[in-house]
């Protein structure tokens, strides 16, 4: 442009020789710009007529180079590469990584232009979003040998398509679905089970294989769908790219799919569009882009053309560069395409994705060493029964025999089918409480979480701006209630005097934010700026609907980064037809321009106290974290009238400050994780109840300074953290995980997917979330409500303690019945119990009653319980006691009865009625006194579990049933029992509930005499 030497005085000649082809671009371009509000000036300096000149000036002397480059054919520098000789085999599908190290010869015949002096003085093209955001326009364009108004040639893009690869994210093949059913059988304790089969019809016992292969087929098909409808975390990541993008090729404006972008491309840039690939801009006018899923800042970001002093800081401070997959909210641009796909900073977020792997949570590692126990005990049994039998001096292998048996018998086939039963109905019980669990075994990982990390923007608070308080001039003060963009809140005025004249002084406070506006409110969407879209809502809840109508917008200056204020020159449709400036902005940009302000309906001069007072009103609300935007209004620029303030701010939801103190009270740490500044994210972690010392509050660069020592010595103790990047957050779910901590991390946005992914469980908002994030994540919030993580460790904590109830029982019944029949057989008398009788005992321990455990009712005070020690063994040391003392009881009980009813004739029908009727009591009191380890019956409520009293109720008319029915009676071998061996068998029976609740009373006076013996400090 510069070499051209052009005449003003002939400008008109050159724009009529314009080509149809320009004329067409400048029309769409017109039509582009006319979604946005009318504007009659796109100057910076808003204020001063000889710019705006200027600025004419300069689109006609743009459009009469493209005349002269067009009618004259002049070739840009990337259409002179046209000829440029490459193979497919040389270049096809080499990544960057490799582009870069080609040697210095084959970069230069590859990508360089032709001419001698270019091939050895201009520098490689490819460029990182960083190195890009650093250099200028010119720099930039040269490095990608890309033309700003002609774009790349078709050729040459496809040629760099070919080095670069398609503008997409590629997922690796995954396993095919067979081996990842195969893959679940790789649980110890299903190979436990599955060595229990294989022994049972190798001796012959095929209705044990039957049920046991029944209950792995259950097990491993349900874990297996559920896993694979939940592996999609990397494929959604796909639906960042729009399908479609604007860009220009040959100095046409096309529209075609954004994959086929490539380096050095020039996109165009409107209100709505996503953003496709990384773009370095070299044309801004007005744009603001919502960053929010990104880099977690609440306010759209404004964009420039000017290079970044420090390239390298967080994302968000490259002002000229537009990210893949955020939205353009206001204004329009154009740029060179720098990244796509995985070199783009969103790819840099696939990549970490990618190497990410979601660990196991707590019940799968708790159930994987309960299965290496069990099969240390069942070894155990074998090798003590072989052990007896050799003293007694019986055949090794008939013991063996014998041994094997009972260790099949042990092991409780039920409890794969209880665990999953139990974690589907806590799934069920979530989803009515609005929480979506994808995975079975993340309901249980809940109740572990002992630290939750949660992101500010979208989880903690709504990332919808809220206008909370106002100011007028007069010194009026009102709250305003309600968050969203809707009319739903009041306008609430402190103590004044003058109701009436505050509530003017009000409406025109906020009808100057409602002209000097462009953002448009629908069905509660917004349509613009969210701080445009807090004052429209504001005015509505004050009543004030559809206020703009009243004027005519004659001409408007945009706001801008230098001048941080925007103003309207309007003039009313009903009364006097003087034109008026409505302006708002930036206090310290405002005040220097108002001469006046406004004083309960009359107009007084300005004073320099009264000037400092209204600067000092604006300070105190902007400590508090809020955003102050001034408003004014007058007959021109310089002379303005003062008319208050508006406080605004991204305010946190319902319940959140609740929630926490809950949380608190339970013993769960809350880490705060925001991409904003420090100031906002102190004012929002104070408001809901987090403590915000200096030396708990860290920044993404300290962070990134960090190694892993000191990040594990500051992290655990820190309670915000501000400025932080996706690769901070996953730095601080890692460093919390090596210490030792169970980690839940909350978030909404695409930059939390990662730490989503890695945290112990992932729990991402569902109105509001990205696609990628749901995904990520392993439990979903249904209406965004933070609170409901509360009833979500209240399950979590529940069906851990139901699965050990269900473990403490039913091993106590197996082992009553295995020593029951070990020791008959060990003592040389009959057998207690007929084979018949054995099976229903296996139906009880494994049916009904036993899974009814598993569906225990949430207990009122679970959640401020501490998270259990996930070190801790499923089988602990006491619950091995509780076990052995129930099955000594049952064992002592049925013995004795046996051998009180075993007469010199032998055994008959009704000795072993009764011993059988006895152990299927004990049983069930057995089970009674399992439905809770530290509290009594009475005090969980004997009827609170319905399903429970259904179960033990069937199984005992099943039972009389078996002894009173006569065809059941010659399949079991029984006869009929009177009413007082009912009785007498029943008080007898119950005595080992009654030794569980004394137990349970004696540990609870025991636990609350210690808490008395603790020391003042202790409390505090």
């Amino acid at each position: 442009m510069d070499n051209l030497a052009l005449d003003i005085s002939d400008e008109t000649d050159f724009v009529a020789k314009t080509t149809k082809e320009v004329e067409e671009n400048v029309a769409k371009s017109e039509n582009e710009n006319a979604r946005n509000v009318s504007k009659t000036d796109d100057t910076n300096e808003i204020f001063q007529e000889k710019d705006f000149s200027a600025i004419a000036t300069n689109t006609v002397k743009e459009n009469v180079v493209i005349s002269e480059i067009q009618s004259n054919n002049v070739q840009p520098n990337d259409e002179k590469d046209s000829s440029t000789k490459i193979t497919n085999n040389d270049v096809k599908n080499k990544p960057k990584s490799e582009i870069k190290n080609l040697p210095k010869n084959d970069t230069k015949e590859v990508f360089k232009s032709k001419t001698k002096k270019e091939k050895e003085g201009q520098q490689e093209m490819w460029l990182t979003v960083n190195e890009a955001s650093g250099l200028g326009c010119d720099s930039v364009a040269n490095r990608l040998d890309s033309n700003p108004r002609t774009g790349l040639t078709w050729q040459e893009a496809t040629h760099r398509r070919q080095l670069f690869g398609y503008n997409e994210f590629s997922v690796k093949d995954e396993d095919p679905p067979w081996k990842k059913y195969l893959e679940q059988f790789k649980n110890p304790l299903i190979l436990l089970l599955l060595a229990s089969a294989l022994v049972s019809v190798c001796m012959k016992q095929f209705d044990d294989a039957f049920s046991i292969t029944v209950a792995i087929v259950i097990v491993v098909t349900v874990a297996f769908v559920q896993e694979y409808r939940s592996e999609k975390s990397l494929q959604e990541l796909t639906k960042l790219v729009p399908p479609s993008c604007h860009c220009l090729r040959e100095g046409s404006p096309d529209t075609f799919l954004a994959r086929e972008l490539v380096p050095g491309d020039v996109v165009l840039l409107n209100v709505g569009d996503r953003v496709p690939a990384d773009i370095r801009l070299f044309e801004a006018t007005d744009l603001t882009i919502d960053e929010s899923s990104f880099t977690g800042e609440t306010e759209p970001a404004r964009k420039n053309i000017n290079a970044v002093s420090r390239p390298n800081g967080p994302s968000s401070s490259n002002t000229n560069i537009a990210f893949m997959g955020t939205l353009v909210r206001c204004g329009n641009g154009k740029g060179y395409v720098v990244g796509t796909g995985t070199n783009s900073e969103f790819g840099t977020v696939f990549k970490m994705m990618l190497e990410e792997e979601a660990p196991k949570t707590p019940l799968q590692k708790s159930m994987d060493s309960l299965g290496t126990q069990l099969s240390i005990y069942s070894f155990g049994i074998i090798g003590l029964i072989m052990l007896l039998g050799w003293i007694q001096g019986k055949l090794i292998m008939e013991m063996f025999t014998i041994g094997v048996s009972l260790a099949v018998a042990a092991i409780p086939e039920g409890l794969p089918i209880v665990v999953t039963v139990t974690l589907a109905l806590g799934v069920m019980r979530m989803a009515k409480r609005n929480a979506i669990v994808k995975k079975l075994p993340t309901v249980e990982t809940l109740g572990c979480v002992n630290v939750i990390c949660s992101d500010k923007t979208g989880t903690i608070t709504r990332n919808e701006m809220t206008a909370t308080v106002l100011v007028t001039a007069d010194g009026y003060i009102a709250e305003l209630t309600g968050a969203g963009y809707n009319d739903h809140g009041q306008v609430l005025l402190h103590k004044c005097d003058f109701p009436d004249k505050a509530r003017e002084s009000v409406y025109h406070l906020l009808e100057v934010g409602v002209v000097c506006n462009n953002a448009i409110i629908t069905n509660e969407q917004l349509m613009g700026q969210p701080t445009e879209g807090a004052l429209i809502s504001a005015a509505m809840k004050h009543g004030m609907y559809n206020i703009q109508d009243k004027y005519v917008r004659l001409q408007e200056y945009p706001f801008s980064s230098e001048q941080k204020m925007m103003a309207v020159r309007c003039v009313s449709k009903y009364d006097d037809k003087y034109e008026v400036f409505f302006v708002k902005g930036a206090i310290e940009k405002i005040l220097p321009k108002c001469t006046m302000y406004s004083w309960n309906g009359t107009i007084k001069p300005m004073e320099p106290k009264k000037e400092q007072d209204f600067i000092a009103e604006a300070h105190e609300i902007g400590r508090k974290g809020l955003r102050v935007i001034a408003m004014a209004k007058g007959t021109t620029l310089q002379d303005l009238t003062y008319m208050g303030i508006v406080g605004i701010c991204d305010p946190p939801r319902p319940l959140v400050r609740e929630a926490i103190s809950t949380l608190k009270q339970s013993g769960v740490q809350v880490k705060m994780l925001t991409g904003d500044s420090v100031d906002t994210a102190v004012a929002i972690a104070q408001s809901i109840g987090l403590e915000c010392l200096p030396s708990q509050v860290i920044s993404g660069e300290q962070l990134d300074a960090f190694n892993d020592m000191e990040l594990d010595g500051a992290v655990p103790h820190a309670t915000v953290f501000y400025r932080v990047s996706p690769k901070n957050k996953l730095s601080i779910v890692k460093s919390l995980q090596r210490t030792g901590h169970i980690v839940g991390m909350t978030g909404d946005g695409v930059n939390d997917g990662v730490a989503l992914k890695k945290a112990d469980i992932g729990i991402a908002m569902g109105k509001n979330g990205t696609d990628v994030c749901k995904e990520a994540a392993d439990m979903i919030l249904v209406d965004d409500d933070f609170y409901t993580i509360i009833a979500a460790i209240e399950e979590g904590k529940s069906i851990f303690y139901n699965i050990r109830n269900f473990v403490r029982f039913q091993l106590s019944t197996s082992i009553a019945a295995l020593s029951l029949i070990a020791l008959a057989t060990l003592m040389g008398i009959p057998n207690p119990l007929n084979a018949m009788q054995i099976l229903w005992i296996n139906i009880i321990m494994d049916g009904p009653p036993a899974q009814s455990l598993g569906v225990e009712p949430v207990e009122k005070d679970v959640v401020k319980q501490k998270a259990r020690d996930t070190k801790e063994p499923m089988i602990t040391k006491k619950l091995i006691i509780n076990v052995l003392l129930s099955a000594i009881f049952i064992i002592a009980g049925t013995l004795w009865v046996f051998n009180k009813e075993m007469s010199s004739e032998g055994i008959t029908a009704r000795d072993t009625t009764m011993t059988f009727t006895c152990f299927v009591f004990f049983d069930m009191w057995n089970a009674l006194s399992c439905r809770s380890q530290t509290k009594s019956v009475f005090q969980i409520g004997l009827f609170s579990n319905k399903m429970f009293l259904v179960a033990v109720s069937l199984s005992i008319i099943g039972q009389l049933l078996v002894v009173y029915f006569p065809p059941l009676q010659r399949v079991f071998q029984t006869e009929a029992l009177t009413a007082w061996d009912m009785v007498f068998l029943t008080s007898l029976t119950s005595s080992v509930w009654i030794f569980s609740e004394i137990k349970k009373l004696v540990e609870r006076l025991i636990e609350q005499k210690g808490k008395g013996k603790r020391s003042p400090l202790e409390y505090v």
